[in-house]
């Protein structure tokens, strides 16, 4: 094994990736049960370190999380690569790194943020995940890659490699960073009550029967519950729960304004 592959091995890979995985996604990022690692947020179509470093550094400082790794994507964008320790339901990661886009990242457009892993709707049971990096992206001809945060910002304008990484040079990147422990996650999603809750254990491989659905049915228990995975269902969730910060509420308020344009009386319930 080399160095690179030891260091994502330890980062993001899941356990029992060498079983077939049924969800037609990225080899390694998901395992046969439907739990996850890696938790990817892009900012694109521009890339803009500016904006993006705010929620890199704000995870730091204000939630005390390890550093995320920075990836150009090879295309068109910027991705945070967050780590955990211990694999979690796609809901999970989804309510993660939607706390966080609404924490940091709420004035941009939503077009412009992609959020992996995630379910296809049209699809049960499928789940999509980034490439893994480094990768050749076979639209542009150009390669993502890691880098060192000191040199994130000079890729704004062209965010990719024109040339392979250098393997170690990337697992050099990647061995400066740590996992997100389990107790420190599962903390910051009880700070989301009740907009998601981790109730239940990820599960191992003995449960694999059930779980190419698992992640299906951990939206559709939230949804059931008034906490529905769409941008809407889970702003709402957020704007009317009176455990959330008063800042966020706040902000979720704002970004559902053009939802509630030109409709008599809006919610009554808008920040009740």
């Amino acid at each position: 094994m080399s160095t690179l592959q030891a260091e994502l091995d330890r980062l993001y890979l899941a356990p029992g990736r060498n079983i077939q995985n049924p969800h037609g996604a990225e080899p390694g990022l998901i395992a046969p049960d439907g739990t996850v690692r890696a938790m990817v947020l892009e900012l694109a179509r521009p890339a803009d370190w500016t904006l993006l470093s705010i929620l890199w550094r704000g995870v730091q400082t204000d939630l005390e999380l390890p550093a995320p790794a920075i990836a150009v994507s090879g295309i068109d964008g910027y991705q945070l690569w967050f780590s955990l320790a211990e694999p979690v339901p796609v809901a999970q990661a989804r309510a993660f790194l939607e706390f966080l886009r609404l924490r940091y990242l709420s004035l941009v457009a939503p077009g412009r943020i992609r959020m992996m892993p995630s379910v296809d709707a049209a699809m049960p049971g499928k789940i999509h995940h980034a490439l893994l990096v480094p990768a050749l992206q076979p639209t542009t001809g150009r390669w993502s890659a890691f880098i060192a945060p000191d040199l994130a910002a000079i890729f704004s304008a062209e965010p990719w490699l024109d040339l392979p990484p250098n393997p170690d040079a990337q697992a050099k990147v990647l061995a400066r960073l740590e996992c997100i422990k389990p107790a420190v996650f599962h903390a910051i999603l009880e700070r989301l009550s009740p907009v998601v809750r981790p109730e239940t254990p990820p599960m191992t491989s003995a449960a694999a029967e059930r779980g190419g659905f698992q992640a299906d049915q951990e939206i559709n228990a939230s949804a059931q519950h008034g906490n529905s995975p769409d941008p809407k269902g889970f702003l709402l969730g957020v704007m009317n729960d009176k455990t959330v910060e008063l800042h966020l509420r706040i902000e979720a308020a704002k970004a559902l304004l053009p939802y509630f344009e030109g409709r008599c009386g809006g919610d009554a319930n808008f920040l009740s």
